[in-house]
């Protein structure tokens, strides 16, 4: 069930690092920038578009499923690829770049905290009597 979900994820990336390519070039950074965010920003797009439209098996999205738990291992091993040195040589441009990568990122917590129902608070822990 887990390979349902790796064509979808390596499409992803590949069009992610394909973009973060291009606009390293655009930019002069000479390295990929944001490619690894980008090709997880497509995956989640177009993940929910395939499920909203009931276009994914069960086998397929248990597979999804699959890669969505192994999200940080898996983006940490696509950026570790990175080219870092030399996207930290571009000088103020690369910091440019995270800095308003944070800035909107931080901008859009409000309005992801709005999505969905709002859940039920966990219960209180118990304190244990020694």
């Amino acid at each position: 069930m887990v390979i349902y979900g790796l064509l979808l994820l390596s499409g992803c990336m590949y069009v992610g690092v394909l973009i973060g390519d291009i606009l390293g070039k655009l930019t002069g950074v000479n390295s990929n920038v944001g490619g690894v965010g980008i090709a997880m920003l497509i995956l989640i797009l177009l993940s929910d578009y395939l499920l909203e439209r009931d276009m994914l098996s069960g086998k397929a999205q248990a597979g999804i499923q699959f890669w969505s738990m192994m999200y940080i291992p898996v983006v940490v091993a696509m950026t570790a690829s990175q080219n870092v040195v030399s996207a930290l040589s571009g000088g103020p441009m690369a910091i440019l770049a995270g800095v308003i990568a944070v800035a909107v990122a931080f901008a859009f917590i409000p309005m992801i905290s709005k999505i969905g129902e709002p859940g039920e608070p966990l219960p209180e822990l118990e304190k244990k009597e020694a």
